[in-house]
């Protein structure tokens, strides 16, 4: 539980970054306070993301024996235990989210109804790893936002976008693990849905994901080390999909785990394509000068 908690406040947060990261000034680092805050922010909410699913969970998670030792599940703390911690929890993100601007305040509001309703969507549909990108990518909206004071809808919607397809990605690899406890339980998800079809599905999102993040840095003005990172990245998901192996969990949480590292690569890559600006913007200058 740990180390899905862990690994899960990483891909809460990494779209943050991106965002937070193409924001930058020319020539200039992301905003470091900036970065700090929405890491707070998405430690707390996915603490309190954990704490809605146990709590919508709990009769579900009493049949499987992965779940069974979960607090709610175990009997260890009553559902209104649950509530008031949750409770705390919305409070000090609450907290967090009124230090930002109004825009961004109205934008990270909007985003509750998501947190909320997810855990619902895997009884009545087959894609609720669609629903949980929607809300897992939102801080590709509002990392932007926040510096900015608003949205610039070119860049940030494909980023978003970019989001949600790579969170299909690896949360249909980590759904892949509980295929036969999903069943027995009754509940739904993209690896039941795909089956044996997994990897083109996966292919299929990849390049989507890969497309929306070319037009993110076209739109952003992106340099030459970003194309290079997301070269990586293309790497990176080429080798999850041909290795993956649907049948064995453990590779399956390999694989999932392994996109924090390419989470982590394309951060980088914003970040050095948003340096290279100033010296590619000096070339430019010079060649129009010695015109």
């Amino acid at each position: 539980m740990l180390a899905l908690s862990y690994a899960g406040t990483w891909l809460l947060y990494l779209p943050c970054t991106w965002s937070i990261g193409l924001a930058a000034d020319p020539g200039c680092l992301p905003h470091l306070s900036m970065l700090a805050l929405f890491g707070t922010g998405a430690l707390i909410m996915r603490g309190a993301g954990c704490t809605i699913n146990d709590m919508w969970d709990k009769d579900f998670d009493k049949k499987v024996s992965r779940t069974a030792s979960r607090p709610l599940a175990s009997g260890a703390i009553t559902r209104l235990q649950a509530l008031t911690f949750l409770g705390g929890q919305l409070s000090v993100a609450l907290g967090i989210l009124l230090s930002l601007n109004y825009y961004s305040i109205a934008l990270g509001a909007a985003s509750l109804s998501l947190v909320v309703s997810y855990p619902l969507m895997k009884r009545v549909t087959y894609w609720p790893q669609f629903v949980l990108g929607l809300t897992f990518n939102w801080g590709a909206l509002l990392g932007w936002a926040a510096v900015k004071g608003s949205c610039d809808w070119s860049v940030c919607l494909p980023l978003y976008f970019s989001g949600v397809m790579w969170t299909l990605i690896y949360d249909t690899i980590y759904a892949h693990q509980d295929k036969a406890d999903d069943v027995l339980v009754g509940v739904k998800s993209t690896a039941l849905r795909f089956q044996e079809q997994t990897k083109p599905w996966l292919a299929g999102f990849s390049v989507a994901m890969l497309s929306g993040l070319v037009l993110t840095g076209v739109n952003s003005d992106q340099t030459l080390p970003y194309y290079g990172a997301l070269s990586v990245v293309a790497v990176h998901l080429a080798y999850q999909v041909y290795a993956l192996d649907i049948n064995k969990p453990e590779d399956c949480w390999k694989k999932f785990s392994s996109n924090r590292n390419l989470g982590l690569l394309l951060f980088l890559g914003i970040v050095l394509g948003s340096l290279w600006k100033t010296k590619s913007n000096c070339i430019l200058e010079k060649e129009d000068n010695g015109k």
